[in-house]
């Protein structure tokens, strides 16, 4: 993976992408581009992203046309804190794996996994997992200075 940075406003990716931060996969189709708010768990120089074929249209899109791009932005409108990490790459759909499951969701749902609800408990014949593979990410800190 080619990061890219700007040398003057930057910041540490790696640390960036533990945070519970939600990314916008951008996937193509035969009517154009589409967009998808998802969850995401970073490892292996991955991106990891949760689905289902019955509930969910990016993966047979994916499947179709697996080159796309995710966007993740750290906004505080009151701080003026702007990170914003852009990678381009190719994903793929992957068998269900329970455990990569469970790291995904507690980095937004915590660790007690009996005070999560219940819709994040069910996975059935039609959960599967997205491994994003990045070429290439951008990461820019944007931030701005606030007047007080």
């Amino acid at each position: 993976m080619r990061v890219i940075r700007d040398k003057k406003k930057s910041f540490d990716l790696d640390e960036f992408l533990m945070k519970p931060l939600f990314a916008h996969l951008a996937t193509s189709s035969e009517k154009g581009a589409k967009e998808s708010p998802v969850w995401f768990h970073w490892e292996n120089n991955c991106i990891w992203i949760l689905g289902n074929n019955e509930t969910d249209s990016f993966p047979s899109r994916i499947q179709k046309f697996p080159s796309c791009a995710i966007g993740i932005v750290d906004f505080n409108h009151m701080s003026g804190k702007v990170l914003h990490a852009g990678f381009r790459g190719v994903a793929t759909v992957e068998p269900f794996d329970i455990n990569m499951a469970k790291r995904l969701l507690s980095r937004y749902l915590g660790t007690v996994e009996e005070r999560w609800d219940n819709r994040f408990k069910r996975f059935n014949h039609n959960s599967l997992l997205i491994c994003f593979q990045p070429a290439t990410v951008v990461v820019r800190d944007q931030s701005f200075r606030v007047n007080s």
